[in-house]
């Protein structure tokens, strides 16, 4: 006679229709995300309507919440394709449009368009006459066309208007080789005409490798697959990486499969990573805030090495053949960018609000690089090696929360962390970037607006980590160490691959 639990499935009828109805319910908040991001996609008013843009904004993102909220009650075995299938549907509300809220991937036209003709995208602007045989009415529009208020005008003779879509038209661009060669492969594979969607497309499919990876090492890791979602219809992927295009998510997949290597114990495999993550590096920078977290609980001067040497080795090789070919500076505009967000002056913007609130502006930067350096000692030195990714987290988090960043598609490699760290209250700091992205030109950009939406995400992380400390206090106390990316012993454990 077979037991009772065996034939539970056949005889109760809740084991057939409770994963029924519980994925219905995640398939019906799936279709309202995606509904109301190809309206939020197609609203197209960040000049016109900023304030309604945003509420769409924040629509979708309670919807998100709804959407994780019914995912926690579907069975392990339907986990994995649902978030697929989700990831596909959302990615794909990128694609309804052009670039809505941001005109960089303009430039990224641009430049791919520059090296096919067999030019350094770092040696000429925009506007540099030496290259107007580039140029066409799609990225350089002429007369009535020049009226919209995302163009900006260059240098003519005549009375006839000319201007451009690309912003910043009389500065190199900025961005680093790996990106720039991935400019060059989309212009070599984009049709004539195609314009803004090849490099959507692109995006897309990086965003959707993203997933993938996600998911590939939370299963490595034995890991809750779940996770993944927080990545996989985050409203910020179709919005940032794929509608807008935004280069981050190459940086971004780079450095997940990075993280993802590095935790591995075989030498080889963290050298790999290593090697991931300096070209996660040589695409945008950003993704440097992760390498405390790839040397997590390292002890040994080799162990770091594995990982920093190919990935300094990576960074620096990766720009030769630019400098190689280039007659300029291949760091182009970078000393320019830094100057005009504000990063060297702190009371020209918001940048570093939060700081600015208890210090002088004179104290922000140092104190920053202080809390930043003392936060990656900390993870390197009590953080878990196998889980790189939480160290990485804690310290791209801080940065965030101490730095108040303007632009929302920064965020881009803090979701990723999340997918797979799984403290979802760090996604505060996702859509407080695009509460002040958006609605900075409405109020003035003033460091209120960044207090207001950087200091709610702060404080919702500060409680979280309170009652996640407070709830594993009470279940374990011995496992409150080994919370929130650190623990205790040594590493690795015996006989663990």
């Amino acid at each position: 006679m077979k037991p009772l639990t065996a034939l539970t499935p056949r005889t109760d009828p809740t084991a057939r229709t409770a994963p029924a109805a519980t994925v219905l319910v995640l398939s019906l908040a799936l279709a309202a995300l995606t509904t109301v991001l190809v309206l939020t996609v197609r609203y197209g008013g960040y000049f016109s309507d900023p304030v309604g843009l945003f509420w769409w904004y924040s629509a979708c993102w309670a919807l998100f919440a709804v959407a994780l909220a019914a995912l926690r009650r579907v069975p392990a075995r339907h986990v994995a394709w649902l978030i697929t299938a989700g990831a596909v549907a959302v990615t794909v509300t990128g694609l309804v449009g052009p670039p809505r809220t941001s005109t960089d991937s303009y430039r990224y036209a641009w430049d791919g368009r520059v090296q096919s003709a067999g030019f350094s995208p770092y040696d000429h602007t925009p506007q540099d006459p030496a290259l107007a045989r580039l140029r066409d009415p799609w990225l350089f529009p002429t007369a009535a066309a020049c009226a919209g208020p995302d163009l900006a005008g260059v240098p003519h003779t005549g009375g006839t208007a000319h201007c451009t879509r690309i912003n910043r038209p009389a500065v190199h661009t900025i961005y680093p080789p790996v990106a720039e060669a991935y400019f060059l492969v989309v212009d070599q594979l984009s049709p004539p005409g195609s314009r803004h969607k090849p490099l959507q497309i692109g995006a897309g499919l990086l965003s959707l490798g993203v997933t993938g990876a996600t998911l590939m090492v939370l299963r490595r890791r034995g890991g809750d697959l779940r996770k993944a979602a927080y990545w996989a219809w985050c409203p910020a992927v179709p919005i940032e990486a794929v509608n807008n295009a935004h280069v981050d998510v190459l940086g971004v997949l780079l450095a997940v499969a990075g993280l993802g290597l590095v935790s591995a114990r075989a030498m080889t495999r963290r050298a790999a990573g290593g090697l991931l993550i300096g070209a996660a590096i040589a695409t945008k920078l950003m993704p440097a805030v992760v390498l405390p977290g790839a040397l997590s609980g390292v002890r040994r001067v080799r162990d770091a090495a594995a990982v920093l040497l190919p990935a300094a080795s990576f960074a620096v090789l990766a720009y030769l053949p630019y400098v190689l070919l280039s007659h300029g500076s291949v760091f182009g505009y970078l000393g320019g960018y830094v100057q005009e967000e504000g990063y060297e002056d702190p009371s020209a913007g918001s940048r570093y609000s939060l700081l600015r609130l208890v210090l002088p502006d004179s104290w922000a930067f140092p104190v920053l690089v202080a809390v930043v350096a003392g936060v990656s000692l900390y993870v390197m030195w009590r953080g878990d090696p196998r889980r790189p990714w939480s160290g990485a987290l804690l310290v791209t988090g801080w940065a965030f929360a101490l730095l108040t960043p303007g632009y929302s598609w920064y965020a881009l490699l803090l979701v990723a962390l999340v997918a797979l760290d799984g403290r979802w209250e760090w996604l505060g700091f996702a859509f407080a970037g695009a509460a002040v992205y958006v609605l900075g030109a409405t109020f003035g950009h003033q460091a209120a607006l960044s207090n207001i939406a950087y200091g709610a995400a702060a404080a919702l992380v500060l409680a979280m980590t309170w009652l996640r400390r407070h709830a594993a206090a009470k279940a374990d106390p011995a496992a409150v160490p080994a919370r929130n990316g650190v623990r205790r012993g040594a590493w690795p454990p015996p006989g663990r691959p």
